[in-house]
């Protein structure tokens, strides 16, 4: 970490505000930079090993999974990614990001590469296509005032947890009633829906005192 990196990291943690990396690669890098920011963080677009040496977090947006991780390796982010979250960094993952952050992919590229953040597998697209995109209501543990309005857009499931994840929420009803779309594991979360495009920032303030907790 070079020495304004430092500074920055040591700023942050005098004031008790955390600078949120949001991995600016590919995806719905905006939207969750501006609810970080609601949620009084500090966003930073990370591209370089060097900003992400200078993040206290890291969020890694909803897109396209198999795009992203090419560019990590494009970057030359996939092991210095992979380190981070080995030394214990707090890192949160929507949709494309629940699928890097996983240990096992079905249903994806040979090449395609992931981080083993969280013991789980998760299937790509395990809902369908583009047209089968949905919203539902979801009991979120930790979240007990209201349920979270999830929306879904050609997203994973999670197939198998490992014992070490904690489960925080499954779909209610319907033919995938049961399976899960969202899970943490230490200082990791994931969720296979999209909390940064309905204006309900929960989900980002459980991730931003997850990483003040840290």
């Amino acid at each position: 970490m070079d020495s304004v990196a430092a500074a920055q990291v040591r700023d942050a943690a005098r004031t008790g505000t955390p600078r949120i990396g949001v991995l600016a690669l590919q995806g719905d890098v905006r939207e969750h930079f501006a609810a970080i920011e609601h949620c009084g963080a500090t966003p930073v677009n990370v591209r370089r090993a060097a900003e992400l040496d200078a993040v206290d977090a890291l969020i890694l947006p909803g897109g396209e999974s198999t795009a992203i991780s090419k560019l990590l390796e494009v970057f030359e982010l996939l092991e210095p990614l992979r380190a981070r979250l080995r030394d214990g960094m707090p890192a949160f993952g929507s949709c494309a990001g629940m699928i890097l952050l996983a240990s096992e992919v079905l249903d994806t590229r040979p090449d395609a590469k992931h981080l083993y953040g969280i013991d789980m597998t998760v299937r790509r697209n395990a809902f369908g296509r583009q047209v089968d995109s949905f919203e539902t209501d979801l009991d979120f543990a930790g979240l007990d005032d209201a349920p979270v309005r999830a929306v879904f857009i050609r997203a994973p499931l999670v197939e198998r947890v490992g014992p070490g994840v904690e489960v925080l929420a499954t779909i209610p009803s319907g033919p995938f009633a049961g399976r899960i779309v969202a899970v943490r594991q230490g200082n990791v979360l994931a969720t296979s829906f999209h909390p940064e495009v309905t204006g309900d920032l929960r989900v980002h303030e459980l991730f931003v005192d997850l990483v003040r907790g840290r």
